[in-house]
């Protein structure tokens, strides 16, 4: 009975995502530019992450992907998001919402 209770908590851990995406971690690329709590502005063209929405954040990742976004930094996020996964951008996208 113990063996199976262990099995199923295992299971169970795995189900509720306990490997998935962590924001804060991922965020620590960003920190330089945006700040430790996403507060900074940067170089007057990129807001506060912290005023953005959620999804505007999602958005925005996802175009520096293709190089191209509104803030014109394309060139400097295209290498940092392009090995984000949808989960990854989610996940960061969480965590600058939790720094509010």
């Amino acid at each position: 009975m113990k063996k199976l209770f262990i099995v199923s908590g295992v299971a169970a851990m795995l189900a509720t995502g306990v490997f998935a995406a962590d924001g804060a971690t991922i965020y620590k690329k960003c920190v330089a530019c945006h700040g430790a709590k996403a507060e900074k502005v940067f170089n007057n063209k990129v807001p506060a992450l912290t005023s953005l929405s959620k999804d505007d954040i999602v958005a925005g990742i996802k175009s520096y992907k293709t190089g191209a976004n509104k803030y014109g930094m394309g060139a400097m996020m295209k290498p940092i998001a392009t090995p984000l996964s949808d989960a990854d951008i989610e996940a960061v996208a969480d965590f600058i919402q939790s720094q509010k």
